[in-house]
């Protein structure tokens, strides 16, 4: 494996850091020698991330409980405690992998630091620094079903995450949304929420939709011989409607007990919404945010 690699992007803003599956990039506002400092300190604190993670990969691909366990990397335990409260079904830590490696870089930059904003963006699942009165605007790309593609973060509210997942990503899902778009009090909230709610919006053995063994597509996969979608044909109205219910029910029930904010799911042209989702104008002027729906899940799958 390559070394980690950090270099400017075009624009000479956004710091671009990559090594092996993970690539970030990062943004930070504020006065120069703050944002130059958070720079270096997420720099250096990335050089060690992947290391960390894959010493107790075994374990962090081995499903989770309600009691969390102990890791010794301080992301891998960022990992575990996103998902022990989802853990009433089949999860495991590697769920919120690309969520807590964004919480873990933006906690770096932070420290120490006084930014007026600041985002960590792993594939589209991101973490967000917003100091008293600053906002944000996210853009849920990839969606295409006339949903609004921006939304506004404020401060005041208790977002600081936002992930995406369904079929389509660079990660398996057990079921057939075209996204589902999570935010969350951070990261790694948003990205195992996210990764369960796309898994219930289904319609289990429905002849359109064809799935294979996540083990035939990825022999070290954390999902074992569960079938993973692969395809997804021709659904009706009714049948859209119905496996959006499914997903729709899980994402009121983590709202209701306080584990996302609010979500958004999509499936064939049509929208379900669970909380309040604030749109903004494409002219809005705060600092923009692209999100997408490749969310990685898997330090040897990212």
């Amino acid at each position: 494996m390559n070394a980690p690699e950090a270099h400017w992007l075009a624009d000479g803003r956004r710091l671009h850091l990559h090594h092996g599956p993970i690539d970030l990039i990062i943004e930070a506002f504020g006065d120069g020698t703050e944002m130059r400092v958070a720079y270096e300190q997420a720099a250096a604190r990335f050089q060690t991330i992947l290391p960390e993670l894959v010493t107790e990969l075994p374990a962090l691909r081995q499903p989770s409980a309600l009691k969390p366990r102990d890791f010794a990397d301080p992301t891998a335990r960022r990992m575990e405690a996103a998902v022990s409260p989802l853990a009433r079904t089949f999860i495991t830590p590697m769920a919120a992998v690309a969520g807590s490696v964004a919480d873990e870089v933006l906690a770096a930059m932070l420290r120490g630091r006084n930014l007026q904003r600041a985002y960590v963006n792993n594939g589209g699942d991101s973490a967000l620094h917003l100091a008293p009165g600053q906002s944000m605007t996210l853009a849920i790309a990839g969606t295409g079903h006339g949903f609004s593609d921006r939304i506004l973060v404020r401060a005041e509210d208790a977002v600081r995450g936002i992930a995406t997942s369904g079929w389509r990503g660079r990660s398996f899902s057990l079921g057939i949304a075209d996204a589902v778009t999570v935010l969350a009090r951070n990261g790694a909230e948003a990205d195992a929420a996210a990764t369960l709610i796309a898994n219930a919006v289904d319609l289990p053995g429905h002849p359109a939709i064809s799935r294979r063994p996540a083990l035939a597509l990825a022999p070290d996969s954390d999902l074992g011989d569960r079938l993973v979608t692969t395809g997804v044909g021709t659904l009706s109205r009714q049948e859209t409607a119905k496996a959006l219910d499914s997903g729709l029910a899980v994402a009121e029930d983590f709202r209701q007990r306080g584990l996302i904010e609010a979500a958004a799911l999509f499936l064939n042209g049509a929208v379900a919404v669970s909380g309040e989702i604030e749109p903004t104008s494409h002219c809005d002027h705060s600092p923009f945010l692209s999100t997408d729906r490749s969310t990685a899940k898997d330090p040897a799958h990212a």
